[in-house]
């Protein structure tokens, strides 16, 4: 009896936390020949989302920010997320690490 009530607690726990999930903004960013579009993110501050990183280059791309402590490596024609935690608001910087002088951009949390 107590297996069955703790499958059914967890089964409970999992299907809220995917409802949460996808309640989540999000945003998308493309990566491609060392550009960032769009180069400027406008976010809600103070909410919780996601960032959707599509690389449409040929090479491997980078999203990096070190003020926000977030990175992630990307092969051609892929697709990956990113949740943030609620952002104060402010402009954060981002780059892809693989083209610093060309990949930069900016979350704007407002």
């Amino acid at each position: 009896m107590k297996h069955a009530l703790y499958s059914a607690a967890l089964g409970l726990l999992l299907s809220s936390t995917a409802a949460l999930a996808d309640d989540m903004p999000t945003f998308k960013l493309s990566m491609k020949d060392g550009r960032v579009v769009p180069d400027t993110l406008s976010v809600p501050s103070n909410t919780r989302f996601r960032l959707e990183v599509n690389n449409e280059g040929p090479g491997a791309a980078e999203f990096e920010s070190l003020e926000l402590k977030k990175e992630l490596v990307l092969a051609p024609g892929v697709t990956r997320s990113l949740v943030f935690v609620p952002m104060k608001p402010g402009r954060y910087k981002f780059f892809d690490d693989f083209h610093p002088g060309t990949g930069q951009g900016t979350i704007v949390a407002e």
